[in-house]
């Protein structure tokens, strides 16, 4: 999983992007139409980075090289009615693209603009249903978001510190705002059911622990105080400005963070009540609607929803047959499997990343480095308990796309138990997944001169389509590491690699089956216990995060057999199936990537 901020928290901001492309666009009217292209995509993407301060840190390591103050930035605070505005903006976003002839632009450039025009579509056939969004999700909204970015938030410097203490002082005016979108959806019968609303308060109980805030044993205390250690044992602050700070964060946290998350808990035990009982999007009136543009925005894949069912469906029996068949050849594998047998030599997760790290050379190539570049560093961290029951198995920090070489992947160990799990996860976030697709993207652009606009153009179907790529094509090096030992290595991790391809499939489909055929929950009851699923809790479990997190499991899944049909295609047109055919497709993705798949598949053709 990679860590983004969401749409919403740069919707603010398309308004007053709106405006200065509108004042800025036709003074160049006669200007060249490559620079024309290039100040709007610069336009747009200092303004997204600037509506929210903590993204803008995330992603920019020298604010004054793109003439940002920093200092001057403030967390988007939602105003009551503001969710209208958004269509709006995205329409006068998308007239003013449509002014520059994309047929007089480079190549390059071409390319960027029908990005853009696609991404500007697909958001705005989303922002056409504001209510239905949610951004206090119990599994991925901001109440458990929040404190891992202000636990990663980069202090380089004294001024970072005084930036980091600011954003403290400004959440209670960003979750009030949070709460005036509430507010909306509940007038507009799209609040969150009761189960869910008490999910996102006892989040907010348990995060900000009063107990070990007092006691200065909270994570971001913690966090916070070793922060400064390192700025003091590099001699930029002082022990005694080490300890001010210190104090002033911990008084922030207690008197103001914990304070309005205990608001936040407050105002939705108001609302409860005034939501459904937790289902799909189709059983709203405009649901169906919502879900199919949410489908598109949030996959990249173009194919309509028949197409999709039966992608999946055909997927779904290969593998189910495949699995079957290697099991009635070797009955032994399913109690192997049951144990969880672990195969692979003892390794720490460092030396899982530094072996995947050389075993994709042959098929990947290498990211793109110039002469003084610093060495890739990765630092594998754990989730604090108090958030492990809320966060994903693990997650990849993106850094400062300025700065790429200082990486992060953090690991959640209630999810990653056995040394299969822990090795696939690190390759989906490390080698060869988000760690090195972001690593090399980034260094492809800046070594071949193209815009970071992409950067900013989050296609969640590519980007985690690529890392379930990554993560399903590991099983084959742990059969490497695993096979001199144990020489039934190769079907036993057929057999764990089939079994993850199911379960990922099937979710993909209940997704759709909730949240565009309307499935209740004994629907979905009746669908799992067909393969195996016997427990109501499990099944109730699923349904329920399914219901919460529409398109979830699709931008996984959808977006890695939309790669995988990229990959037949390419084999078609290239002529070729072999390692270096690998090497070939691979390069072409992550120079064209990230995009939607309608975007991929006219390039592979043009390619």
């Amino acid at each position: 999983m990679k860590r983004h901020l969401s749409f919403k928290q740069w919707a603010a901001a398309l308004l007053l992007f709106a405006g200065f492309s509108a004042a800025t666009f036709y003074c160049y009217h006669s200007g060249h139409a490559d620079a024309r292209f290039e100040r709007f995509a610069e336009g747009f993407f200092l303004e997204e980075l600037q509506a929210n301060p903590i993204h803008f840190h995330y992603s920019i390591d020298d604010p004054d090289a793109w003439h940002v103050d920093e200092a001057s930035l403030k967390l988007p605070v939602y105003h009551a009615g503001e969710a209208a505005n958004n269509v709006y903006a995205l329409s006068s976003l998308s007239e003013d693209l449509a002014e520059i002839d994309p047929a007089k632009l480079s190549e390059a450039n071409r390319s960027l603009h029908g990005l853009l025009r696609s991404y500007l579509n697909a958001a705005a056939h989303t922002a056409a249903y504001p209510y239905f969004s949610e951004p206090l999700s119990p599994s991925s909204g901001t109440p458990s978001e929040l404190p891992i970015l202000l636990a990663e938030y980069r202090l380089d410097t004294p001024e970072d510190i005084e930036l980091y203490l600011t954003i403290l002082n400004q959440i209670p005016a960003y979750f009030e705002g949070l709460i005036v979108f509430e507010q909306e959806k509940a007038a507009a019968g799209l609040f969150m059911s009761d189960a869910t609303a008490d999910k996102v308060i006892k989040q907010c109980t348990d995060l900000m622990n009063m107990e070990q805030l007092e006691n200065n044993a909270h994570f971001l205390e913690q966090t916070f105080t070793q922060r400064l250690d390192a700025l003091r044992e590099a001699g930029l602050i002082t022990g005694q400005e080490a300890l001010a700070y210190e104090a002033e964060n911990n008084r922030l946290l207690t008197t103001v963070v914990a304070p309005a998350y205990d608001y936040l808990a407050d105002e939705l035990t108001l609302l409860k009540g005034s939501g459904k009982d937790t289902c799909g999007l189709a059983r709203y009136e405009g649901g169906r609607d919502y879900y199919t543009a949410l489908l598109r925005m949030q996959t990249g894949s173009v194919r309509d929803i028949d197409e999709i069912k039966q992608l999946l469906y055909h997927d779904l029996r290969s593998n189910y047959e495949q699995l079957a068949a290697l099991l009635a050849g070797n009955p032994a594998l399913k109690e192997q499997f049951l144990k969880e047998q672990s195969l692979l030599p003892q390794m720490t997760p460092e030396e899982m990343l530094t072996f995947l790290e050389a075993a994709i050379r042959q098929s990947f190539p290498a990211i793109p480095e110039a002469e003084g570049d610093a060495p890739v560093q990765c630092t594998v961290k754990y989730v604090d308990e108090s958030l492990a029951p809320y966060t994903a198995p693990a997650f990849y920090m993106t850094p400062p796309m300025d700065n790429v070489w200082n990486n992060t992947v953090y690991i959640n160990t209630l999810d990653t138990q056995g040394d299969i799990s822990l090795f696939t996860t690190l390759a989906h976030e490390g080698y060869p997944g988000h760690l090195y697709q972001t690593l090399y993207s980034q260094q492809f652009w800046e070594r071949s001169g193209i815009t970071p606009l992409r950067s900013v153009l989050y296609y969640g179907g590519f980007v985690e389509g690529w890392a379930m790529y990554a993560e399903l094509s590991s099983y084959d090096y742990a059969v490497r590491l695993a096979r001199e030992d144990h020489p039934e290595a190769a079907d036993y991790y057929r057999l764990c690699r089939l079994d993850r391809q199911i379960q990922l499939c099937l979710y993909a489909l209940l997704d759709i089956f909730i949240h565009y055929d309307a499935a209740t929950l004994e629907n979905v009851q009746s669908i799992l216990s067909s393969f195996g699923v016997a427990n109501p809790e499990t099944m109730a479990a699923i349904y329920s995060y399914i219901a919460e997190e529409p398109c979830n499991y699709p931008k996984y899944y959808l977006g890695y057999l939309e790669i995988m049909e990229l990959k037949k295609q390419a084999a078609a047109l290239w002529g070729e199936n072999d390692s270096a055919f690998l090497y070939r497709f691979h390069c072409f993705l992550l120079e064209n990537g990230p995009a939607d798949f309608g975007t991929l598949t006219k390039l592979l053709y043009n390619s």
